[in-house]
């Protein structure tokens, strides 16, 4: 609650749309000294104005308005406390997120206190993705099937969201079937200007427990994804402390070339950015090249900021903006206040606005940009359209890495066949047995989805015909887009090729691909083929997208279709015909693109603010099936000690009001050694579960069988099968088992081989306390609380890391687990770390933000290695929740 407004900065603005609102003025800075405010970048200033709306002498002061009024591009970067104006969630993520929540309440309650003072201050809205899999695809009546299959699996799930949704306030859950959350923030929840209950406007901004939170970028909103427990304590008013952040601006300039798409603009923009380095920074577009690019264009861009390595990758508002949210059926009122309110404070972008000054530097000239494809393994390695398939075979002979596969000359001989509906396919290494057109990145541009269906009618008239082993998927990220291929009269076509509605959600980009048909299988395993997924998601890590695709392109819509066609990724389709038409002619890919005056023209007739409006008019009342969930209405969730999806979890067990000391870490044996770029996707249980896995072996005792055993993402409210499945992913490397990928490490004591959650679970008896050593870019990809909370539960108290991604680091800290960095230069291998010492960190309850802290590594012989790490504890904040044993503890004693 605001109690005073020291800079006087509260003025009204008024217009007869809107008739008269208060918000505070930036401008008015410039009195107190700070005389470039006009000149900051525009996402500084919406941290400026956060902080000098929410000033209050106490948590907010006027130091903080002041030093961030200052910034300067090279200046030094303060701590401050920003406010997002709301949260939003999806439910693999909020799930766990509101399962913390229901057990604070029970937490609160035993500690004496209010369980209501548990509750959302601020609006959050939690969309359901996640959960639908493709487990029907290539018929008209798929989508019902998958749904069908999704409700029975999720039961518990969904009425769990649902007493949510009647239990807490200013909660409100998007049902199933309706859309992917980015999309929907974007088409429908995000308001670009805020006007709340107390008539004061100011810029929409959220921060999400989704990692692609900042697609919302391209509409002009600040949102950055954030891990599910800082949400958290967001919901419960809390601000989240950051520094503030240096300011990369892109300058873009041009349009894009005929034919080239926003997707592959965003696959060359994410090239360059990991080149240039700009993890932990915001990145803001600029230049006149702002000017030719859609708002879906931007939003592509900034939905792959997480890729570039960025917190956001951020569009200022402009004309654009106004005219996406006109087409998207906003209120006129909110447009007009958008318009005045931006302008106002210098948060308006046109041709002629002076360019804001920056940290750094880049330029991309928006006409260089070719077709391209992401792949096999890491979606910053882009690769030209015209040179997947010459180098496929390169790709295949390069030694195991980010780039190969390492198979040998004889190898590639390898083939199999595929019998399927009567009809029968070689099948060989670069196979597309998955084509998906998929997640919000894309599904969210009409420019692509309609560019896609333009390709398939013209492949359609053609006589071209999609590969017998090609898994193909059609997974809008809203109902709007099935609406608009529907008017069009494009659906049909691509259904013609098997592009079937699936669901509406992340499906295949999340790794809920489904199981590839029995003979397909059968021929990757008999044969050991690499086989490969083309996508038009944002995420192709190993083992993400299907285990047995070992090579993952991520691709517009358009080329989806067209390698469903051509059905290898080892085939060059710039040059080589992708089938044979019904005349007995070859036909090459240039014979059905589409041409930019078809797709604008299509968009022109069948993209109306009339879909949006009629789409999102009932956006929370949801199907039949949603309408049939039932819930009970108390304050407290009644947990069913025999659910295996929702269980009380032990976060918050031992609980005291009594302040905590930080203690040396002693007598730590590593559980792991990693390289580089271990992704949460590594730690985290995510995707199908293995036969055999502790997790699997875990439900089966519950008495649940193989068909109902669902995915691990399904059942992150659950921590005793997702503690089970953390470091279960089948492609993880764990250097204490040289040449041995997946669920293996070592027990020390013994030298026993054996699973992560066994030999953890062996430690824990023996009282012994564990840590990690990795390289490079540990815990990239998504912001999965559970590859935090997950080593929490195995007992792991400290990671020892060359660098972190940004989300990782906070979510370790907010479990109380302490993120420690190799000093520059220095690596396990350079000071000759093996895994097999015991560690000792000496670190103190003096301890301060990023300090030095000395680390003992004793081997076996007795030899003793002495090397400086640097905290990655970088706030103060953050001193005191790994104080407290993480930051929902330190928010429940605040509130107690």
């Amino acid at each position: 609650m605001i109690n005073h407004d020291p800079f006087g900065a509260r003025q009204q603005l008024k217009a007869d749309s809107i008739g008269s609102v208060s918000y505070y003025s930036l401008s008015r800075l410039e009195a107190f000294g700070a005389a470039n405010v006009s000149r900051l970048p525009h996402t500084i200033k919406i941290l400026l104005e956060s902080l000098l709306r929410n000033c209050d002498g106490d948590i907010i002061t006027q130091e903080h308005v002041l030093s961030v009024a200052n910034w300067q591009t090279q200046g030094t970067r303060y701590e401050i406390p920003f406010k997002p104006a709301r949260v939003i969630l999806q439910d693999f993520t909020g799930v766990p997120a509101l399962v913390d929540l229901a057990a604070m309440r029970d937490a609160t309650k035993q500690l004496g206190g209010d369980p209501k003072k548990i509750n959302p201050l601020i609006p959050c809205d939690l969309v359901i993705d996640h959960s639908v899999q493709v487990d029907y695809f290539g018929k008209a009546n798929a989508l019902l099937l998958n749904e069908t299959v999704e409700f029975e699996r999720n039961a518990e799930r969904y009425e769990f969201l649902k007493w949510g949704q009647s239990a807490f306030q200013n909660f409100r859950v998007v049902p199933p079937s309706t859309g992917i959350v980015h999309q929907v923030n974007l088409e429908y929840l995000a308001h670009v200007v805020f006007r709340n209950k107390n008539n004061v406007c100011y810029p929409d901004s959220c921060v999400g427990t989704d990692s692609h939170t900042p697609m919302i970028n391209g509409l002009g909103v600040l949102g950055w994804g954030v891990g599910g427990i800082e949400a958290e304590a967001v919901m419960l008013d809390q601000p989240i402390y950051m520094l503030v952040p240096d300011v990369v601006g892109i300058k873009l300039t041009g349009m894009l070339p005929p034919g080239v798409t926003a997707t592959d603009l965003v696959l060359r923009i994410t090239e360059l950015c990991r080149d240039f380095g700009v993890v932990g920074k915001f990145i803001e577009f600029y230049g006149a090249g702002l000017t030719n690019l859609s708002i879906p264009d931007r939003a592509t861009l900034s939905n792959m900021a997480p890729e570039q390595g960025s917190t956001v990758s951020f569009f200022p508002v402009d004309d654009e903006t106004l005219s996406y949210m006109r087409l998207t059926g906003r209120s006129a009122e909110l447009i007009d206040l958008t318009e005045r309110y931006a302008k106002e404070q210098g948060l308006f972008r046109t041709d002629s606005t002076p360019d804001p000054e920056f940290t750094q530097l880049m330029e991309v000239d928006l006409g260089t940009i070719e077709p391209s494809l992401a792949g096999p393994k890491r979606p910053q390695d882009r690769i030209s359209l015209s040179q997947v398939g010459p180098t496929y075979r390169q790709t295949l002979t390069t030694p195991v890495g980010i780039k190969g596969m390492g198979l040998s000359g004889q190898d590639l001989e390898r083939s199999g066949i595929v019998s399927r509906n009567d009809a029968h396919e070689k099948i060989t290494h670069g196979a597309v047995v998955i084509a998906a057109i998929t997640s919000c990145t894309n599904t969210s541009n009409p420019s692509v989805m309609l560019a896609a269906g333009l390709v398939a009618k013209k492949a359609v008239e053609r006589g071209l015909k999609v590969k017998n082993y090609v898994k193909t998927s059609l997974a809008p990220g809203s109902l709007v887009v099935t609406d608009y291929l529907k008017q069009s009269g494009l659906l049909g076509f691509l259904e013609q090729l098997g592009f079937y509605l699936v669901g509406y959600g992340c499906t295949t980009c999340i790794g809920n691909s489904g199981p590839l048909d029995e003979s397909v299988e059968k021929a990757i395993l008999e044969n050991d083929l690499v086989v490969s997924a083309v996508l038009s998601g944002n995420r192709n890590f190993e083992g993400r997208v299907h285990p047995l695709t070992k090579s993952n392109y991520l691709a517009s819509p358009p080329l989806v279709v067209a390698y469903a066609l051509a059905g290898s990724t080892a085939l060059d389709i710039t040059r080589e015909p992708l089938g044979e038409g019904r005349d007995g002619k070859p036909v090459y890919l240039k014979d059905i693109w589409p041409e930019p005056w078809e797709v604008a023209e299509v968009i022109r007739q069948f993209v109306t603010p009339e879909m949006f409006r009629e789409r999102y008019a009932d956006v929370f009342t949801g199907t039949k099936a949603w309408q049939k969930v039932e819930v009970s209405g108390t304050e407290l969730y009644a947990w069913n000690e025999k659910s295996t999806y929702i269980r009380k979890p032990p976060f918050f067990e031992g609980l005291t009001p009594d302040r905590q000391e930080i203690r040396p870490l002693t007598g730590m044996r590593v559980l792991a050694l990693f390289g580089d770029s271990v992704t949460t996707d590594h730690i985290s249980p995510a995707g199908q579960i293995a036969p055999g896995s502790p997790a699997a072996l875990y439900l089966l005792g519950k008495g649940i069988e193989q068909k109902d055993w669902n995915s691990y993402g399904s059942r992150r409210g659950n921590d005793q099968l997702m503690s089970r499945g953390t470091f279960a992913n089948i492609r993880i490397r764990n250097l204490l088992v040289q040449g041995v990928e997946g669920n293996v490490t070592v027990y020390h004591p013994t030298g026993e081989r054996m699973t992560f959650f066994d030999a953890a679970m062996k430690y824990k008896d023996a009282g012994i306390p564990l840590c990690i050593l990795a390289g490079k870019e540990y815990g990239s990809g998504s912001s999965r609380d559970w590859a935090a909370k997950g080593p929490f539960m195995q007992g792991v108290k400290a990671v020892i890391a060359e660098s972190y991604e940004r989300i990782h680091r906070s979510n370790l800290i907010g479990m109380g687990i302490l993120p420690l960095q190799f000093a520059k230069g220095e690596s396990a291998k350079s000071l000759k770390l093996t895994g097999v010492e015991t560690f000792a960190i000496d670190i103190s309850d003096t301890s301060a933000p990023q300090q030095e802290i000395n680390v003992s590594a004793t081997a076996p012989d007795g030899t003793v290695t002495i090397f400086k790490t640097i905290s990655r504890i970088d706030t103060p904040i953050e001193i005191q929740y790994y104080r407290d044993g993480g930051i929902l503890r330190t928010v429940l004693k605040k509130l107690v």
